[in-house]
Parts: C-alpha cells; structure tokens; sequence
C-alpha cells in the first residue's frame, strides 16, 4: 500500500505572513495540531505545530542563567532562539527543516520515518508542491484497511519476506505453514524473545486470522 491510498488530501495551509495569534486559534478552532505553511504557488515552506507556539509559553518563564551559565552564555545564539520562538509570522516561528515524503513511498517506509524522527505527520509533497498530509491516524487506517490479497500463498510469502529482512528473526530450526489464513509455527528455538517475534510478525501480516503456537522449546546444552 502507497502513501497516495491513506493520505489526507484536503489539507489546510496558511502563507508565511500569518500572524502566530490566528495559528493558535486555527489550529484550536479546527482541533488539529499542526497546519503546513506555504508560498502562493503551493509550495511547502515549513510547518507550524502546537508545539512551536507552546514552546513561547515555556520560554517566558525560563530563569536567567546563574554566574557560572553566563561565563559560557552565547548571547547571539539566545538572541536567535528567543526570536525565533517569539516571532510575530509563521514563517519566524515555522519550522523549515521539514521531513516529507511523496505519494508512491511505502506506508511501510512512511511509518519508519515518523518512528524514527518521532514526528505525528508526513506532508505529502511532488516537485516541492503540497499535495496532503500523511497522519499517525491516516497509517491507522492503512491497519485496518482490507488487504487486496489475502490467499495462503500471499501471507506465506510477506510473512517470509519480513522474516527474512529482520536479522535477529533467523531461527533455523523454525518453519511455518499457512493455512486457510491460519499461520502455524514448527520447530525447535532456544530464545523465547525470537520467539515470540516470530509470532508477532506473522500477527502482523493482512489477513492472517490466527496464529498457533507449536515450537518447541530448545534447552542448551549442559556439561556433564
């Protein structure tokens, strides 16, 4: 599944010029956490989250720095953070750096990339233009959403391809069978967490209506 199928399209984008007071009520009035900033030709600028102007309420109530702080203060780096905070504009508050991906990316990938940036959105971009917003809650759906394939044959290959692309899920005294959607483990395995993890990923798999349990535990070794 593609980015393009889950994405929110209608999204609301403010210019660069908008006032940091009518971001808080738009994003309060609208209920949403975060809104994409964006020139007149639709192109992404940055974004403006509930967090950036938060952080000016924090900022307000930061104590001055003690003796020894202020032998190290950067003055022009303070200078710079406390306007950027406290700008008066989206585009003095926005921030710039923002991680985007486009409609053909993987949800898989897209998922990864909000885990691994822990960011909650994606904007959704093609040649630099806003085209939607890729949400924790949009990949939700993608969950929960009906698999276009979901014959043995299809589990039994994404649930070896995911086994296959994890190092740690190498257990080779472990095998499955896939039947009437019922993914079955055989075998012997000696760690409990790989186990489990091998039942967690086929768990994961679309279609897959149960998953049984039948490995055996593999006991090291002991010295006579």
């Amino acid at each position: 599944m593609k980015v393009r199928d889950v994405m929110t399209r209608k999204v609301i984008s403010i210019p660069a010029d908008t006032p940091a007071m009518a971001i808080a009520r738009l994003l309060s009035d609208r209920g949403i956490s975060a809104v994409p900033v964006t020139d007149s030709w639709g192109m992404l600028l940055g974004i403006v989250s509930e967090a950036d102007l938060i952080r000016r309420l924090a900022t307000s109530d930061a104590p001055e720095p003690g003796f020894f702080r202020a032998l190290f203060y950067d003055r022009d780096h303070a200078a710079a953070r406390y306007a950027a905070v406290h700008g008066a504009t989206a585009a003095e508050i926005m921030t710039r750096d923002v991680i985007t991906v486009t409609e053909d990316v993987t949800v898989e990938h897209a998922a990864y990339l909000l885990e691994s940036h822990n960011v909650r959105r994606l904007p959704v971009v093609q040649d630099g233009v806003l085209m939607g917003i890729l949400s924790r809650a949009d990949l939700l759906r993608a969950l929960t959403s009906p698999a276009a394939d979901t014959s043995d044959d299809s589990i039994r290959t994404a649930v070896a391809a995911e086994i296959a692309r994890l190092p740690w899920a190498d257990a080779p005294y472990v095998f499955f069978d896939v039947k009437e959607g019922i993914v079955t483990f055989y075998g012997f395995c000696h760690s409990a967490a790989v186990r489990r993890g091998l039942l967690a990923i086929a768990a994961g798999v679309p279609g897959v209506q149960r998953v049984e349990d039948r490995i055996t535990d593999l006991q090291p070794a002991r010295l006579a």
